[in-house]
Formats: structure tokens, sequence, C-alpha cells
């Protein structure tokens, strides 16, 4: 059965493989992203009854005028999936510029509440639905020098867990962990050496069915795509 997918961050990296795969696996993808160029990019390449729209997810406004649009002519999505994240530039905590700080904490964390807050709604009137909000192993773990995104990160986890708690039945709210993918964001961090990591596209042919493949008794989890 083809399933509507909600997915944020489309313009690059793991949202951008993800939006192709489940694409090209016969299912209806909604993307958003920031970057208008790549946005109209993938809307020419994947027409209806995809969608592509530029959005902040830092904004609440735009986000519920994208959901809205969006629900006014369609059924509420089967899964959506919070992958938009950035990453602070690699330096001790004091050393951070804080415009940084800002962007992180804004996308990876008010952006994922924002979507909630607009998709879940009709999700919960339909009575069912998956809600995945992409956590990481500095979710679960730390390192120095990425001590704002690893904040962000563990406050995915935290948040998910809660709001595990509050969801109806046939809702399920997962953090997933995608693992250690070659992309932008992981070159700011291990330089050359992500170049040794798999590609967004060989990540997602696995992590495409394990998606598919969550369901409502997952709920609250915080599962790794392997």
């Amino acid at each position: 059965m083809s399933r509507k997918i909600v997915i944020t961050g489309v313009t690059q990296g793991l949202g951008e493989a993800l939006a192709i795969g489940f694409i090209q696996a016969g299912h209806t993808v909604w993307g958003c992203g920031r970057t208008t160029a790549s946005i109209n990019h993938l809307a020419q390449q994947y027409t209806s009854p995809h969608h592509f729209s530029t959005v902040d997810v830092t904004q609440a406004q735009q986000v519920q005028a994208w959901a809205d649009q969006l629900l006014q002519t369609d059924a509420p999505p089967d899964i959506v999936i919070n992958n938009a994240g950035v990453i602070n530039t690699v330096a001790p905590l004091w050393e951070v510029p804080e415009p940084d700080i800002s962007d992180v904490l804004d996308v990876n964390v008010k952006g994922t509440i924002n979507i909630i807050r607009s998709f879940l709604p009709s999700m919960k009137t339909k009575g069912q639905g998956i809600i995945i909000n992409f956590s990481s192993g500095w979710g679960r773990s730390t390192s120095p020098g990425v001590a704002p995104y690893c904040a962000s990160k563990w406050a995915i986890e935290g948040l998910n867990q809660a709001f595990a708690q509050e969801v109806p039945p046939g809702i399920a709210t997962i953090a997933l962990n995608p693992g250690i993918i070659h992309t932008e964001m992981l070159e700011t961090c291990f330089g050359q050496q992500a170049r040794s990591y798999p590609s967004p596209i060989a990540w997602a042919q696995k992590a495409v069915p394990f998606i598919l493949g969550l369901s409502e008794n997952d709920n609250g989890q915080a599962l790794t795509v392997y």
C-alpha cells in the first residue's frame, strides 16, 4: 500500500536520499527545505502527487501554512520524518559563535516541535500514523567540540519519551539514530575520514524498509538504523 510521507530537510543528505528512496518504492513524498533552488529541482523531477515546498521549519507560521495547504486537499500523512538538522562549528562551547547555537537549537529542536504540532492533529483524527524524530549517536553519547549539537539531540530523545506518553492510540513517535553516514555535516566533524562511511543513497537502501516496518508497537522507542 502506498503511503504519504512528510520529510523535512529534503534538499541534501539523508533527507534527499530518503525522499528519492520512498518515491522509487512507490510512496508519495511531501518534502520541505530551506534552499529554494534545490526544492524547485525536486519539484520538477518529481511531480504530483509528490509535493516539495520551501519551508523554514524554525518558523511555526510557515510550517502551519504548509501543513494546512497539504491537508486542505489530501488525507493526513502516514509517516512524518523530522530529518532537518544542522550542526555547530566544531569548537569548545565558549568559542562556538552564538548564531550557530541558536540555529542548532532552533532547527533541531524547535523545528521538530513545529512539525509535530502542525501535523499531529490531522493524524490524531485519522487515528493512526508514525512520527520519526531524527536523533544521533550524539543524542545518546557525547564528544568535545559539538556540545550544542549534543544538547539538541539529547533534547530530541527526552522530547520523544515524554511525547510518547501523550500520543493517542494508533500513533507512535520514535527517536531514530540514522547511524554514521557520509554527509556534508559529517565532513564538518570528521574531515576526509567521513568518506569512509556509507553514502546517503546506500544508507537509504536500508533505512527505507526499516522505517516502513515501524508500527504503533514501537511508540517511545529509541532505535538505530543498522
